[in-house]
């Protein structure tokens, strides 16, 4: 597949079937997000893997809404930056994590980008504080989201370019 149809077809998925994804699959992900790049190559982003079901039932209820996918997903990979090598650590992730989307949708495997920055939880707990409660993370680290993987039966259609995105575009 070529990257500008990978890039088309890249959707949320919220929904999974349970079968696990590979080690394999696992590791092209990974590797896809340790091989993006970083303003002036500090690499500030760290990766952690979740597969334990409990603790994706704790991430689901890290913020408030729109962390569902993390209670039924495979895995799950928290992406978070170490604020004391970069002032550009949410960028960083940014990249990081769109790199890990685009090689899953590649390999078909369904995946959700679960926003933890700038979130809240029920109580109006910040929600970056709870990730790294659970995780047991260091406060050097600034919790950007984590990607949701899993395999699915119902991925989306893919994304249409229409006149109205291109109203978008300024010459």
């Amino acid at each position: 597949m070529e990257l500008s149809d990978v890039i088309r077809k890249r959707r949320s998925v919220r929904g999974y079937t349970g079968a696990p994804i590979s080690e394999e699959e696992l590791e092209q992900i990974i590797k896809a997000g340790l091989a993006a790049p970083s303003s002036r190559n500090r690499k500030p982003c760290e990766l952690f893997v979740v597969r334990d079901k409990d603790t994706l039932q704790k991430l689901s209820a890290a913020k408030a809404h729109g962390a569902n996918m993390l209670q039924s997903c495979d895995t799950a990979i928290v992406v978070a930056g170490d604020a004391e090598k970069s002032d550009t650590w949410i960028e960083d992730c940014s990249i990081v994590m769109a790199y890990m989307e685009l090689i899953a949708c590649s390999l078909g495997i369904g995946d959700c980008w679960c926003q933890f920055h700038l979130r809240k939880d029920a109580d109006g707990t910040d929600a970056e504080e709870n990730v790294k409660k659970i995780l047991s993370l260091s406060d050097k680290y600034r919790v950007l989201g984590a990607i949701a993987l899993g395999n699915t039966d119902d991925y989306p259609e893919p994304n249409d370019i229409t006149e109205d995105d291109l109203k978008r575009v300024h010459r």
